[in-house]
């Protein structure tokens, strides 16, 4: 009996952003409000504040994060990570 050939396991990118810290930093360095920099994920100023003041960034944000901030090509390789489900 033959086993199966191991397919290549490819491994989830680093995020871009991994603390609320990091999300501030290149908010100020876009130069962008807050109320733009979390609206385009879909979290409120208030939530993003917190973030950035010290709450820690749930996974799920830091993925939507990597998708709206990172390179087109960064953002790819992490969306065929998730549908890959390594991520």
């Amino acid at each position: 009996m033959t086993q199966p050939k191991a397919s290549k396991v490819s491994k989830a990118p680093e995020l871009l952003i991994q603390s609320g810290e990091q999300a501030a930093a290149l908010r100020k360095k876009l130069g962008i409000n807050q109320s733009v920099f979390w609206s385009r994920i879909r979290v409120t100023q208030s939530g993003g504040s917190r973030y950035e003041s010290g709450r820690k960034l749930p996974h799920t944000v830091q993925l939507l994060l990597h998708l709206a901030y990172a390179s087109e090509a960064q953002a790819h390789t992490l969306l065929d990570a998730l549908r890959k489900n390594d991520a």
